[in-house]
């Protein structure tokens, strides 16, 4: 089990991006299976031509700086969480440090656990910036959208994701109560190097995969706080697709009227590493002063990462100084499978 870190900390600042293309599943049925598609997921969010990973994570950094009212020099780390990332070799943390004016005095890395790469990120900055190495610390979970043309995935892999700044709980507009991890070696989703969409393994990513960490996981927390399902104000699951959280927050006993404001994947896909923590920022977007939350998210290979929060006054003061996540996910432009297609540069053409 994971101690408590040596001082009280929080999230000072928050933010998300998500992109303004919308792919309807109707449209990917149109093209694969003659319109006929027993999908949950509405439609998902898609980069445009310039947009990538990178793009998108400093856009939401700047959200999150926005908010937290600091200078990006007193960042001491920019991390960035991503199954995306834009280059294989070169890190995505210094081209976001970079941009937003956080170098060269920090530092800057990428992680990867699939789902779970934006929490694993906010986990490490929670140690950080806890332990009195730093006051400030940015995590980011952002990806595009991934997928094979014509499965089941192209359906959900949408894009997005939101960035956290770490910082001493005196400032913070929600502070850590406490986080854990429940992780196995058991394979449901992978990709190698020299592949260029992923794999899955069909229904054993649910069982055995997701339901089979995620619920754990919450409920593991839930005994190490004390809790029950009705302590908890807000609650977000990583969210694949819809079918998948919703079984799982019912089973450990959450209601409807705890996780509708962070279940987001309806209408922007499955953000992927930014799936759980873009939830979070709709639900800090919302939420009022004492309320408690849970996140737990979810990476395939496998892992969950669970997170007790308390809201705190500050969350008024700050909310309106950056657009709302609910702004991007209603700023929507919808595009033909043609588009998409140019868009995710899917087409060979040398």
């Amino acid at each position: 089990m994971l101690k408590q870190p040596i001082r009280a900390v929080g999230i000072v600042g928050y933010g998300a991006y998500v992109p303004r293309y919308r792919l309807p599943g109707a449209e990917i049925a149109r093209v694969w299976t003659e319109g006929h598609s027993a999908s949950p997921v509405k439609e998902k969010a898609v980069p445009g031509l310039d947009e990538d990973t990178a793009t998108m994570s400093v856009e939401a950094a700047r959200n999150a700086l926005a908010r937290a009212r600091i200078d990006p020099r007193q960042l001491r780390a920019v991390w960035v969480g991503s199954e995306s990332h834009p280059y294989a070799v070169k890190p995505t943390g210094t081209i976001v440090a970079e941009a937003i004016g956080a170098t060269p005095a920090t530092l800057a890395a990428d992680w990867q656990f699939a789902c779970k790469a934006g929490t694993e990120a906010m986990q490490a900055a929670l140690g950080f910036v806890g332990s009195g190495m730093a006051d400030y610390a940015l995590a980011i979970g952002m990806d595009t959208a991934q997928g094979r043309p014509g499965d089941a995935l192209e359906y959900t892999a949408g894009a997005g994701g939101a960035a956290y700044i770490v910082g001493p709980a005196g400032e913070a507009v929600a502070i850590f109560q406490r986080t854990l991890s429940y992780v196995s070696d058991t394979t449901d989703f992978w990709r190698r190097p020299s592949t260029h969409y992923p794999s899955h393994a069909e229904r054993f990513s649910g069982d055995p995969g997701y339901f089979g960490h995620i619920i754990p996981a919450a409920r593991q927390m839930m005994a190490e706080m004390g809790a029950q399902a009705a302590d908890y104000d807000h609650v977000i699951f990583h969210q694949p697709n819809r079918k998948f959280p919703m079984r799982a927050m019912a089973e450990v006993g959450f209601k409807p009227a705890q996780w509708e404001t962070g279940l987001l994947v309806n209408e922007i896909g499955n953000t992927y590493a930014g799936s759980a923590m873009i939830g979070l920022s709709a639900v800090l977007d919302a939420a009022a002063p004492g309320q408690r939350v849970l996140m737990v998210s979810y990476g395939s290979g496998a892992g969950a990462d669970a997170f007790d929060l308390l809201v705190t006054p500050r969350i008024v003061e700050v909310r309106a100084a950056a657009p709302a996540t609910l702004d991007y996910v209603r700023r929507r432009q919808p595009i033909d499978y043609a588009q998409y297609v140019r868009m995710r540069r899917k087409l060979a053409t040398n």
